[in-house]
């Protein structure tokens, strides 16, 4: 028979470098409350995310009268929730395939058909809560190519992209220029179904809108799971909530707990925001107010332009992947992305040579070598809405649809997914993996170096 630990202590609290730009352009909103004393519900969610939100919300959706806590560790929207590039996108976007298409032309169907349940989901959220429409925009997103070889991959995706039944168009250089006002593109593939988010500002949304309904609590870091007759109960530094049930929509922090330990490739990313645009620089740069450009080789940069009416005109940077199963970046990591993040900008915008970075940080992204997720049951009452792949949009809302379900005794096409998925593979220890993974990344950037 399987035995069970009775308690589960959190090896490490998530600890990410710099600031959450996309909050901190919202300006200072009331803050959650601390988890202080006992408190009892049906659910208790550990983490404030897509996952954790998207997973609250559905649980409401099937019952009702459950009653719904919510714990982030940090501030909700200061996490990855709020350091994401904001693209959620409904085509494959397999980050260690060449062109991100997929397997094949019957998983990415497959995989088209979910996030594209995930965008209504949020759509509908959008619509509930009155979401502002600054985050959450239907501009579609383009794969951008310098270089030759890069352009030969936007041919194949499109090609790809036709075979299964999607729509794209191609992008000349003079095209790419007029979108985004940068000559260092070739070419560029568009595609119509990404929705553009301001990230902290849905997230932000989502959860005003459910706290009339649920529960939530920030600064209320889980130190320990343990495992009671019935249920399960939460410890915090000053705190204890006892649950029916616990989702764990933590992501990477999975690992912290004690599942999946040894099987989650824990990669940072790094990104930069400039200072508000004004109306001469506005003028140099020239091209679409909003717009987004993801890099046809995977290893690239990626850019953003957003205009909103909270936060202003800005651009975003993000490139440069480091291999951290730490899950913690040094001052070092800092100063070279941040580097390499402004050259990587003026290279695309030498008429803005003078725009000042206002904000720079660094994101966690958690992989599993064959791509699936854990969402799933891990106990009697515990489960998982965890293992995003870089996709923490829509991943993060399907996987916390799948978890909610579950709980519940609901299948569904996205709970029915997850649930057949196998487990992550082993990684090779700690130290070969990290010195291997690093090697294989700074390859990989500098073959993609001008993408």
């Amino acid at each position: 028979m399987t035995t069970h630990p009775q308690a589960h202590s959190a090896r490490r609290l998530p600890s990410l470098a710099g600031p959450a730009a996309w909050d901190a352009i919202l300006g200072p909103r009331a803050p959650y409350p601390r988890l202080e004393g006992r408190k009892v519900v049906d659910f208790a969610i550990v983490g404030a995310g897509f996952a954790g939100l998207s997973a609250a919300r559905r649980l409401k959706q099937l019952d009702p009268g459950a009653t719904v806590a919510v714990l982030d560790a940090g501030r909700i929207a200061q996490g990855s929730a709020g350091r994401n590039s904001g693209f959620m996108i409904d085509l494959p976007h397999e980050l260690t395939s060449d062109d991100y298409a997929g397997d094949s032309a019957a998983s990415d169907r497959k995989i088209i058909d979910l996030n594209r349940r995930a965008i209504e989901f949020g759509a509908e959220t959008v619509a509930e809560y009155g979401i502002s429409g600054d985050y959450f925009r239907r501009d579609g997103k383009i794969n951008g190519a310098a270089s030759g070889r890069a352009h030969d991959q936007n041919i194949a995706y499109a090609a790809h992209l036709s075979a299964i039944g999607e729509t794209s168009e191609l992008l000349d250089a003079q095209a790419m220029h007029a979108v985004t006002g940068s000559r260092h593109y070739r070419s560029g593939l568009y595609t119509p179904g990404t929705v553009m988010l301001q990230p902290a500002g849905y997230i932000r949304g989502l959860a005003a809108g459910l706290a009339d309904h649920v529960a939530i609590f920030e600064d209320s870091p889980v130190l320990e799971l343990i495992r009671l007759d019935q249920g399960w109960s939460l410890r915090t530094a000053a705190g204890r909530l006892d649950a029916g049930a616990v989702l764990l929509a933590n992501n990477g922090h999975l690992e912290s707990f004690g599942f999946a330990r040894g099987r989650l490739m824990h990669i940072f990313l790094f990104a930069c925001m400039t200072e508000e645009l004004s109306k001469e620089t506005l003028d140099r740069l020239g091209g679409a107010d909003n717009w987004g450009v993801t890099p046809s080789d995977p290893m690239g940069t990626t850019l953003r332009r957003i205009a909103t009416s909270q936060g202003g005109n800005r651009i975003v940077t993000r490139t440069m992947s480091r291999f951290l199963p730490d899950m913690a970046t040094t001052d070092g990591d800092m100063r070279r992305a941040t580097r390499m993040m402004r050259q990587k900008f003026d290279d695309r915008f030498p008429q803005l040579a003078s725009v000042k970075m206002d904000y720079a940080w660094a994101g966690h992204l958690c992989l599993s070598r064959n791509g699936v997720s854990v969402a799933r049951q891990l106990d009697r009452g515990l489960y998982a809405a965890c293992v995003q792949n870089g996709l923490g949009t829509v991943r993060g809302t399907l996987t916390g649809i799948a978890a909610a379900e579950a709980a519940l005794g609901t299948e569904s096409a996205v709970s029915r997914h997850f649930t057949d998925q196998p487990d992550p593979p082993r990684l090779p220890p700690a130290p070969l993996a990290k010195l291997g993974a690093n090697l294989f990344i700074r390859w990989k950037e500098w073959r993609a170096h001008n993408e």
